[in-house]
Formats: C-alpha cells, structure tokens, sequence
C-alpha cells in the first residue's frame, strides 16, 4: 500500500468517475506520486480513496514500473519489455 508521512499531504489534480467490478461508478479524485523503488524512480497517477475504500496497485503503475502480476502465484515479475 502506498502511505504519505503525515506531513506530506495529497493534492487532488482533478476528479474521475471509475466503474466498479458490480458496475456502480464511484466518483474519485486523483493525484500524481514519485516512486523511488530498486528497479528506479516513476511518476504514476493515484486514485484519492475514500474511508473503507480497498487499496490496490494498478495495470498503469505495474507497466511504468516494468512489472507484470503473475496470477498463478500472485507474485511481480519483470516485463518483457517489446519496442513495436
């Protein structure tokens, strides 16, 4: 999960409408994060959740970071990265 020091505080960008997997829409606002990790520094875009939302790693996140979600055994592995 990705946390902020209570000194750093997220600044809403602009607000999305997101459809949920029972397809309700939920309407959410997003903000923009620095990651510095071993593979490298990324900025990514990051949904604003509200109290009892569930926190989770998106597809957006995973691609800048050159990961793929391997559902088989619910690990992180590198992408194989295609110049097309």
């Amino acid at each position: 999960m990705l946390t902020a020091p209570d000194e750093a505080r997220w600044r809403p960008q602009r607000g999305m409408t997101f459809a949920l997997a029972d397809g309700t829409t939920v309407e959410r606002s997003v903000s923009e994060a620095h990651l510095t990790l071993p593979q490298g520094q990324a900025h990514t875009p990051v949904i604003l959740g509200e109290p009892n939302d569930q926190a989770l790693l998106g597809v957006v996140t995973l691609e800048i970071l050159g990961l793929v979600f391997n559902p088989f055994d619910r690990t992180l592995q590198p992408m194989h990265m295609l110049l097309a």
